[in-house]
C-alpha cells in the first residue's frame, strides 16, 4: 500500500472533469483553424500599433510632407543672412551676387612678399603693386615721360585695415550713410586695391586734380586714355559703370596676366556683362559731364 508521500505532486490533486472537457474542446478547435488563419491574427494585432506610430510621426511639426511648396524666387526676395556671411545684394544688371557689398566685389589681400615699389606719391609715401603690375606700370610711366607727361602714383596696394579707416572714419566725419560712402569708397574687404593690381594715378604737374573728376582734363589722363591699354591697364569706374560707383578717372587696374584677369573678370560676372562700358569707339572720350561727377569735397583722399 502506498502512502501519500509516495504519490508525485502532479498526481495528488484530482483533475476537474469540467476543465478537462473544456481543454479537449479548445484543442479540437485549434486543430480546425488553417495555418493562414494564424497569420491573419498576428496582422490584426500589429497593424493598429504600426498605424498609430505612422500618424504620430506624419503629423509632427516641421514634417516636409506637410510644408507648403517654396516658390522659385522666395530665396531672392528674403535672403537669409548670418553674421559670418557676406551681404547678398543684387547688382544693377539684375544678377544675384553673393560676393558683393554695396556695389563692390570681394577681393583677397595680396601677399606682402608679392609687392614691389612703383615710386612715391606727392607726400613721399611709397606706393607698391604686385610684381607683374609694378613692372608694367614703371614701363608705362617711362613711356609717358618720354612724351612729356609725368604720371605719379597716389595709392596702390592697401590692406583691409587701411581700407577700414578710409571707409568708416571718413563716413563718420562726413555724416554719410554706408550707401553714400560706398559711392566713392569700397568697404573693407571689397576694394580693388587689396589685390595689388589697382592704382590711383595723378598728374605731377597738376597736383590739385588728384583724386578729382577734374583729373580727366589733364594731359596725364588724355595720355592714359590713348596708351594705358598697351600696358594692360584699364579704368575701373568709367561714367555710368554697372557697379554704380562714382566716375573715377584716376583709378586704373592691371589685367595683364592670368591672376589679375581672373581677379577682376572671372570672379565677377557683372564685369563681363559690362565689358562694353570699357571700350571706346574711335574718337570717343571717357570725360563725363559735370552732372555725372561728384564734387571734389565728395571724393575721399584715397578710394
Amino acid at each position: 500500500m502506498t502512502t501519500n508521500n509516495d504519490i508525485p505532486v502532479a498526481q495528488r490533486v484530482a483533475a476537474d472533469p469540467k476543465s478537462q472537457k473544456s481543454s479537449s474542446q479548445m484543442t479540437r478547435s485549434l486543430r480546425v483553424i488553417p495555418w493562414w488563419g494564424y497569420g491573419l491574427a498576428v496582422l490584426a494585432f500589429f497593424l493598429p500599433l504600426a498605424g498609430s506610430r505612422f500618424w504620430v510621426s506624419y503629423l509632427e511639426p516641421g514634417n516636409a510632407a506637410l510644408m507648403p511648396p517654396k516658390s522659385a524666387t522666395s530665396g531672392l526676395a528674403t535672403p537669409e543672412l548670418t553674421p559670418s556671411s557676406s551681404t547678398t545684394s543684387i547688382d544693377t544688371s539684375g544678377n544675384l551676387s553673393e560676393s558683393s557689398l554695396l556695389g563692390h566685389f570681394a577681393y583677397a589681400e595680396a601677399p606682402i612678399n608679392s609687392l614691389r615699389s612703383i615710386g612715391r606719391s606727392y607726400d613721399g609715401y611709397e606706393v607698391r603693386m604686385r610684381a607683374s603690375a609694378a613692372k608694367s606700370y614703371i614701363e608705362m610711366t617711362a613711356a609717358a615721360r618720354a612724351s612729356g607727361v609725368d604720371l605719379v602714383p597716389i595709392s596702390a596696394f592697401r590692406t583691409k585695415d587701411e581700407q577700414r579707416k578710409l571707409f568708416f572714419d571718413i563716413k563718420a566725419n562726413r555724416n554719410q550713410t554706408a550707401a553714400e560712402r560706398a559711392l566713392v569708397s569700397a568697404p573693407p574687404g571689397y576694394s580693388e586695391h587689396h589685390t595689388g593690381y589697382a592704382v590711383d594715378i595723378g598728374d605731377r604737374n597738376n597736383p590739385s586734380t588728384q583724386l578729382s573728376p577734374s583729373f580727366d582734363k589733364t594731359e596725364a589722363f588724355k595720355w592714359l586714355e590713348q596708351n594705358a591699354a598697351k600696358y594692360s591697364f584699364e579704368m575701373s569706374f568709367p561714367p555710368s559703370n554697372k557697379q554704380g560707383v562714382m566716375y573715377e578717372p584716376w583709378h586704373w587696374r592691371f589685367t595683364g596676366d592670368d591672376d589679375s584677369l581672373a581677379a577682376f573678370y572671372k570672379a565677377n560676372p557683372s564685369n563681363q556683362a559690362s565689358t562694353k562700358s570699357f571700350i571706346k569707339s574711335p574718337g570717343q572720350s571717357f570725360i563725363s559731364s559735370p552732372s555725372q561727377s561728384p564734387t571734389t569735397n565728395e571724393i575721399p583722399k584715397s578710394n
